[in-house]
């Protein structure tokens, strides 16, 4: 299948469109400084846009030519920039760069690629960029959205993103060389991503080859405005469990925008944090659904609540150990056909002080979930604070002694699936490099250096009624994504 290369960009011209701008496109907009553009660029590796902006902007007030960041010293710069990735590397890039300005090109930025890559920190992808970008003046910028796309659709067949680069100068029309960068990254973030691409929702999905590529297995589901037959026996519903770390401030992160976009059926939150007259009425009640709340005794602390399209028949708060109950870590919705159980598994603690306590926990939810299996289909969700084997985390030799990953905790998820439990993610998707959470340091979402801690279960005598499972990587709003599964 030979990709129209023309009709391609042309489709994505209008896609991205109302997509997050690149912020180095933002800032061309504003200003067209190739000095700007080049010290956006710089800031901009392996860091969020939004990030990048603020950063920016902060230095930019501070200094906003090459004499002027010249007056600044490396503390001062890694101040200001922080926390972009690598800031204290960036930083020095930044302190070196007026010096060689000046004496190399009388504290002029260069248009030619070989000239700017002899820059303090910027390597081929930053020259082509500042080039395109702050010049205008033709540049092929091959990152790793443009590199990997342009092989999914097998406009050219490389290993590296130079040998990309290589290819599209030979092959590529020039008017795309300066914008081709712009469009796939945008498309790249949103929709065709590098783990899990959205192609049940791609525009070029009737074009596209999808060369080495491995479709998220999320089922559609039409969205709704009320739950209005949704919940009966027998009728899918989709199902998600969303780590908030604190709803309060989920909310501030657009909480209630995004469930309306995730349209759930039932919607399972962990580590709240707050009791129910903290939260705006908006929260409380949310639109279209039953609110269950059931907060920690400690102010600020744990939680789990469930949101439902259909009121639960019964409501089960614990499990009738004060240790945990007190904590509110098990909320349980019994439905016509099947037991709902939300659960927010505890931490063991880097010092591994509440490992014992944990292991514990894990046995009464299961017993408890067994007792409950035994009259109907049971779904068990949460964060269970756990990477169950290698494959469920970035790196896992450098963290089996740490909690999380102990092999104590690796044991209490290997009792649940030993006795039949159904790892509903794993059920559709073996592929290592899908977690659930990542740490806040180090840029580690974008980098992806994660690890897959949240799950859905099935008790064994329900499989039949999965229909698909999938982790939501792409909203934001908390140090966890959501996870869902589909069930019938």
């Amino acid at each position: 299948m030979s990709i129209d290369i023309d009709k391609v960009l042309s489709i994505l011209e209008e896609e991205v469109r109302d997509y997050q701008v690149p912020v180095v496109d933002l800032i061309a907009v504003q200003t067209h400084d190739p000095f700007k553009v080049l010290v956006a660029t710089i800031l901009s590796a392996r860091t969020k846009d939004e990030v990048t902006a603020q950063a920016a902007a902060r230095l930019f007030a501070r200094a906003a030519t090459p004499q002027e960041l010249a007056a600044l010293d490396e503390p001062t710069l890694q101040k200001l920039i922080y926390p972009v990735g690598f800031y204290k590397n960036k930083a020095g890039y930044l302190a070196a760069l007026p010096a060689v300005l000046e004496k190399n090109f009388g504290s002029q930025v260069p248009d030619d690629i070989d000239q700017l890559v002899t820059l303090p920190g910027v390597g081929r992808k930053t020259a082509n960029l500042v080039r395109a970008v702050g010049f205008g003046k033709p540049a092929i910028c091959v990152d790793t959205h443009v590199h990997r796309i342009m092989n999914i659709w097998g406009y050219v067949r490389t290993k590296t993103p130079l040998e990309t680069e290589m290819a599209l100068r030979e092959k590529l029309p020039e008017k795309y060389w300066i914008r081709v960068n712009s469009l796939l990254v945008a498309f790249g973030q949103k929709t065709c991503r590098p783990v899990g691409p959205h192609c049940e929702t791609c525009v070029l999905a009737s074009l596209c080859p999808r060369i080495g590529v491995t479709p998220r297995k999320l089922r559609p589901l039409p969205k709704v405005e009320d739950g209005e037959g949704l919940m009966r026996e027998g009728a899918v519903k989709r199902l998600i469990s969303w780590n908030v770390n604190g709803l309060r401030a989920a909310i501030k992160n657009g909480f209630t925008e995004t469930v309306r976009s995730l349209a759930p059926d039932i919607l399972a939150l962990q580590e709240i944090k707050a009791v129910p007259e903290q939260l705006p009425e908006e929260v409380r009640e949310l639109e279209g659904f039953s609110s269950y709340f059931y907060p920690a005794l400690k102010k600020g602390y744990s939680g789990v609540a469930a949101y439902s399209r259909m009121p639960a028949d019964s409501i089960r708060h614990g499990i009738g150990d004060p240790r945990f109950d007190e904590e509110g870590r098990v909320l349980t919705l019994e439905f016509a056909d099947f037991y709902f159980v939300n659960c927010y598994f505890p931490n063991s603690r880097h010092d591994l002080s509440r490992l014992d306590l944990k292991q514990e926990f894990n046995r009464a939810v299961q017993e408890f979930a067994q007792g409950l299996a035994a009259k109907k289909s049971v779904v068990i969700c949460g964060d269970f604070n756990v990477a169950h084997t290698e494959k469920d985390l970035a790196n896992p030799a450098a963290n089996v002694r740490n909690a999380g990953f102990t092999v104590e905790e690796r044991q209490g998820l290997d009792d649940y699936i030993k006795a039949g439990w159904i790892d509903t993610f794993r059920a559709y998707n073996q592929e290592p490099g899908r977690y659930s959470w990542w740490s806040y340091r180090g840029n580690a979402r974008e980098r992806n250096i994660g690890w897959r801690i949240d799950y859905f279960l099935v008790d064994p005598a329900s499989r039949a009624r999965m229909v698909g499972a999938d982790i939501l990587d792409d909203i934001p709003g908390s140090d966890h994504c959501p996870v869902v599964l589909d069930f019938k």
